[in-house]
């Protein structure tokens, strides 16, 4: 497998994030940020990651990407076995991808507003009360939902120096872990996990 990657992207850190925690082996092919053309050649589209399969089938999005390895290399599940409960999953993702990325990616657009930065600090809030008494977003188990979130989250606890995303840094100054143990204990465990 390749992946396409660009780095301190939160979108290929899911992808790396699942494959290690399935033991799978991956090439990394880094590509500069500022020329995509690589990308777009082997997905006909820009954006970071794609993930080549051994068998040469081309997947895009990091949460399509989690699906398909997930559906491919079912050992280390990602998604629980019971219908409801993975259902429940899809719903967070959903959530996730197209409802809690809104505030961070229009105040780091330069078009948010203070209700864009209040929402933000809200949903630490209510991170911190999914993890209240487990060790997972969804329950005692490591699912997708935490590889999904954990990205983005983890800038609540610090960013690299090196780091000048202004996206990166809007999740670092807008999420404040203070009085908030339970995501500052789930950040710390998910951010050992190796990469692949």
């Amino acid at each position: 497998m390749r992946l396409y990657e660009i780095p301190f992207s939160t979108n290929v850190e899911r992808v790396t994030l699942a494959l290690a925690f399935k033991g799978l082996r991956v090439e990394h092919v880094v590509v500069d940020p500022g020329d995509r053309g690589e990308v777009v050649e082997v997905s006909g589209q820009p954006l970071v990651p794609v993930l080549v399969l051994d068998d040469g089938e081309v997947v895009v999005d990091s949460t399509a990407t989690l699906r398909r390895v997930e559906a491919l290399y079912p050992h280390h599940p990602l998604w629980p076995r019971d219908a409801a409960r993975a259902a429940e999953l899809d719903v967070f993702a959903d959530w996730f991808n197209r409802v809690w990325k809104v505030a961070p990616n229009a105040i780091a657009d330069g078009a948010g507003t203070e209700e864009h930065r209040s929402e933000l600090r809200a949903h630490v809030d209510v991170f911190e009360r999914m993890l209240a008494g487990r060790a997972f977003l969804f329950g005692d188990q490591l699912t997708a939902a935490d590889l999904l979130a954990f990205p983005f989250l983890k800038y609540a606890a610090g960013i690299d120096p090196a780091d000048d995303e202004r996206f990166h840094r809007v999740l670092h100054e807008g999420q404040p872990l203070d009085g908030r143990p339970a995501l500052a204990a789930w950040i710390s465990r998910i951010d050992q996990l190796p990469r692949a």
